[in-house]
C-alpha cells in the first residue's frame, strides 16, 4: 500500500485534472493544492515547497508515498500506487 498522496497543481491545467481523475477513477484518497488559487505567503510557501522536489516547478507535480512524480504519467503513478 502507498504512502499519502498529495499533489500541486493548478486550477487550470489539463494535466492536472487528468491526475485528479485518474486518482479518482482509480478511488485512490488523494490531496491537492491548487497554487494558482493561493495568495501571499500561502502562495510564495507553496511555490517554495514545488520548488524543493521539482526544481522546474511545472505542474501536476505529485508525491506518493517518498516518491516525486512530474507531470501526469499514469505508467509511473500506477507503479508508485502499486496497481
Amino acid at each position: 500500500m502507498q504512502g499519502p498522496v498529495k499533489m500541486y497543481t493548478l486550477s487550470t491545467c489539463g494535466h492536472c485534472k487528468a491526475t485528479k481523475k485518474y486518482l479518482n477513477d482509480c478511488a485512490v484518497k488523494f490531496e491537492f493544492t491548487d497554487v494558482d488559487l493561493l495568495t501571499g505567503e500561502e502562495k510564495a510557501t507553496a511555490i517554495a515547497d514545488v520548488i524543493k522536489l521539482n526544481p522546474q516547478c511545472s505542474f501536476p507535480t505529485i508525491i506518493i508515498g517518498d516518491k516525486v512524480i512530474v507531470g501526469f504519467n499514469e505508467t509511473l503513478i500506477r507503479e508508485a500506487l502499486g496497481l
